[in-house]
């Protein structure tokens, strides 16, 4: 497996990611084991970044991780972990803590349900309206100072707030969300962290399935977060579907699949972007690697743009209530 820098100061991280995200609920239910292989397969796979987020499951993708690595040596997991959402019992979401304080206390649970000694990678997972990123990024840089963290990340921010963080200590990646039919950052927040030398995580590369080539409409369950989702509600999602078929002409022409050619555009597009594939069996995890071996032409490239033009999709990334609230977006 490839492997790349994060930023200037950053770990080596493999090629592609795995996001452990699904494996606790929020694409509806998942299985334990299965999970659990897959963490497996990846390490085995030479996949070494294990993103994840304290709030996934209340705690629950946390210890399904710690799990996992349980007889492995610590060293070839390269954990970067999102804090400070609140959520409330019945799973509701209260906003966000970044505060010193709530930073040092969040760490302490995640140690705790990890397993282990310290994360490489920790980040608040949104920006706190009510904190300044100066003080959030200086709390995490004490910890770094302590030995509990290695490495500083941000997400979901915008270029002013990437830049600010970067005064304070050095940032070695943004997580936010990259693909074919989410392209905000080309404008302004790619350009800003290339200038600063921070690395782009990028998630939802597949789009939570839409542009996966597996995905049909009326597929979400109860509890799946998709079945709010904008882009997979009637009257987008057959929009957003007719572009996934384009991209299945080009897949089937390389004879790849359409998954393996979404995940290679975003890789494509810079080796300071490494994709998060949120995989949650194995065999979806083995097609999402297969897409390193798929080289894009400067001919596919141009039809891929044509498949699926810039703002072609239909529908936001999130409900409206929350990228109102998301800092990536102003």
């Amino acid at each position: 497996m490839q492997t790349y820098r994060l930023g200037k100061t950053g770990p080596e991280v493999s090629a592609i990611g795995l996001g452990c995200m699904g494996m606790s609920g929020m694409y509806g239910p998942s299985d334990r084991a299965e999970s659990i292989a897959t963490i497996h397969a990846a390490l085995d796979a030479g996949v070494n970044l294990l993103d994840t987020g304290d709030f996934y499951g209340m705690g629950h993708n946390e210890m399904l991780i710690g799990e996992a690595l349980k007889g492995r040596r610590r060293e070839n997991a390269i954990i970067s972990v999102k804090f400070g959402a609140l959520r409330d019992p019945a799973g509701g979401w209260g906003g966000i803590d970044a505060r010193p304080v709530a930073v040092k206390n969040f760490l302490a649970y995640s140690l705790q349900r990890l397993g282990v000694d310290y994360i490489d990678i920790y980040r608040p997972a949104r920006l706190d309206p009510n904190v300044s990123i100066e003080d959030t990024v200086g709390a995490i840089a004490d910890l770094v100072k302590s030995g509990y963290v290695r490495h500083i990340g941000l997400s979901e921010v915008g270029a002013e707030t990437i830049r600010r963080a970067a005064t304070v200590a050095p940032i070695v990646d943004l997580q936010i969300e990259y693909s074919l039919i989410s392209r905000g950052i080309e404008e302004k927040i790619l350009p800003a962290t290339r200038e600063l030398g921070i690395s782009i995580t990028a998630y939802g590369v597949l789009s939570r399935g839409l542009i996966s080539g597996h995905w049909q409409k009326g597929q979400a369950a109860a509890g799946d977060f998709r079945a709010y989702s904008p882009r997979f509600q009637d009257g987008n999602i057959e929009q957003n579907l007719a572009l996934v078929e384009k991209l299945r002409e080009i897949a089937e022409a390389k004879s790849v699949s359409v998954a393996q050619i979404a995940i290679a555009w975003v890789a494509a597009k810079g080796k300071d972007i490494v994709p998060i594939i949120g995989a949650r069996r194995r065999d979806r995890l083995t097609e999402a690697l297969g897409s390193r071996a798929v080289d894009l032409s400067a001919e596919d490239f141009e039809a891929i743009e044509r498949a699926v033009p810039k703002g072609a999709a239909a529908g936001g990334r999130y409900p409206e209530q929350m990228l109102q609230h998301m800092d990536s977006e102003k």
